[in-house]
């Protein structure tokens, strides 16, 4: 029996003009290249609306001169702060979205589109929406070792919203305040009131180890994964809770780099025998 198609979601005001693809950046650190990829293919496979997704480099960064900041002994990745860099990047307009690569999307990212729609009242005062944890971690470390910080509003900078054309996202989210602004600024946005800050539900934004699921509430089964001490990409967290999931996109995405590159070689191989053809009919 074919599996019952799901509705799709309604068109969102969040969505850009027809014909471009919603751009969604993503942090990216070198020593979590897969967890990157990974994250890029959950996204793309599931979501019903072109996207555009690309990783927050900070190397890149570096060298256009649009990041100075040194990195400080919190900063558990290369992205803790550039990824404030969002509504720049996206060029100060329309709606994008920044997440943290060591997320499992098992949802299309239109249901977020969605959700996140502000009030008709609030539409303008609306500059960043994000699932507002309340989060203390119980360890020291995560992931292979890296401090674990413990502030207010943890978390809710892993995945955001931002509407980028929101003249205090303008004004206040610039290369050079990035990297001169404190920790405690822009991870709690200080630069919003509490009512410039909109709300997803949780689902989009799951922390494995403290968000549980209710099997009578489909509310709180997981859309987003996020594995924020560390997912199974690490040898310490190889068995944490939803690994399995990870581990089958993983291994899903390796068998299609595998099929691509054994056409690649099959074409490789035709070209250079046509080549040889050719060469033994010259002589």
């Amino acid at each position: 029996m074919p599996a019952p198609t799901l509705p799709t979601p309604p068109p969102s005001p969040l969505l850009p003009p027809a014909g471009e693809p919603f751009r969604v950046f993503v942090g990216y650190d070198p020593r979590e290249h897969e967890a990157y990829e990974v994250c890029r293919r959950s996204l793309l496979r599931r979501s019903s609306i072109p996207l555009d997704v690309r990783p927050i480099r900070q190397a890149d960064l570096r060298a256009a001169g649009l990041y100075t900041r040194a990195r400080g002994p919190t900063e558990s990745t290369e992205f803790s702060f550039t990824r404030f860099l969002t509504p720049y990047l996206a060029g100060y307009r329309g709606w994008a979205l920044f997440v943290d690569c060591d997320f499992l999307y098992l949802a299309d990212i239109a249901e977020l589109l969605a959700a996140a729609v502000p009030p008709a009242d609030a539409a303008d005062r609306i500059a960043v929406a994000c699932v507002k944890h309340e989060y203390q971690p119980a360890e020291a470390t995560k992931m292979d070792g890296a401090i674990q910080t413990v502030y207010p509003r943890k978390n809710w900078s892993s995945m955001v919203l931002y509407n980028c054309a929101h003249p205090k996202n303008v004004a206040v989210l610039t290369p050079d305040a990035v990297s001169t602004q404190t920790g405690a600024f822009l991870h709690r946005f200080a630069w919003l009131d509490d009512d410039e800050i909109g709300e997803v539900p949780f689902a989009w934004n799951f922390l494995v180890g403290h968000n549980r699921v209710d099997p009578a509430d489909p509310a709180t089964r997981p859309k987003a994964i996020h594995y924020t001490s560390g997912g199974p990409w690490f040898e310490r967290y190889r068995d944490c809770e939803f690994a399995d999931l990870w581990l089958k996109e993983a291994d899903e995405l390796r068998a299609e780099k595998d099929k691509l590159k054994l056409l690649k070689d099959k074409d490789d191989a035709g070209v250079k025998q046509e080549e040889a053809a050719a060469q033994e009919k010259v002589k």
